[in-house]
């Protein structure tokens, strides 16, 4: 064997095991609902130039599930548009790498019943975690479900802050 074809082969195990250590990890992500909104805001958030974990992003997302993201057109009026998990990591993945994005989530309201939760995030957004000041701010609406040994997330809908939709004190003010 030759030294090239050694080091290549250590390469090879330490990615397998490298990658066999996170996908075991996993499970811990999504057993409370904390730590299944802890780790959408994670994987999503990253420097300029920093890989985002995309893997990880859909093992949140039930099959079907939708993000679905509200906005005013140049009109005045109001759209929604319907990605799945994967239609948003096409559509913004590249995007969140080029230019550094980070959400971090500043007030949360949460209401469950039996399997089922919904909760309202309170976020603000920042191009680099050194920012002070974030660029956008909104709330997520996640519906979730719990199967008996996780927590899923089955939507996201949501929608910016801007000067005529405000965000009520009252979604700050309860913090996670």
């Amino acid at each position: 064997m030759t030294l090239r074809t050694l080091l290549l082969l250590v390469f090879i195990l330490g990615c397998q095991s490298s990658f066999s250590q996170d996908k075991a990890d996993q499970p811990t992500k999504v057993e409370s609902i904390d730590a299944t909104i802890a780790t959408l805001y994670g994987v999503i958030s990253g420097e300029k130039g920093e890989a985002r974990d995309w893997d990880l992003f859909k093992y949140l997302f039930k099959q079907e599930a939708k993000l679905i993201f509200s906005a005013k057109t140049k009109d005045g009026s109001y759209q929604v548009v319907y990605m799945s998990p994967e239609d948003y990591i096409k559509r913004s993945g590249t995007w969140l790498v080029e230019n550094g994005f980070y959400e971090k989530e500043i007030g949360r309201q949460e209401d469950r019943f039996g399997t089922i939760a919904q909760v309202f995030s309170t976020y603000e957004s920042f191009r680099s975690k050194k920012d002070t000041e974030p660029f956008m701010r909104g709330i997520n609406s996640i519906q979730m479900q719990f199967d008996g040994t996780r927590w899923w997330i089955v939507n996201i809908y949501w929608t910016q802050e801007g000067p005529e939709n405000p965000i009520p004190a009252s979604y700050i003010q309860n913090r996670p």
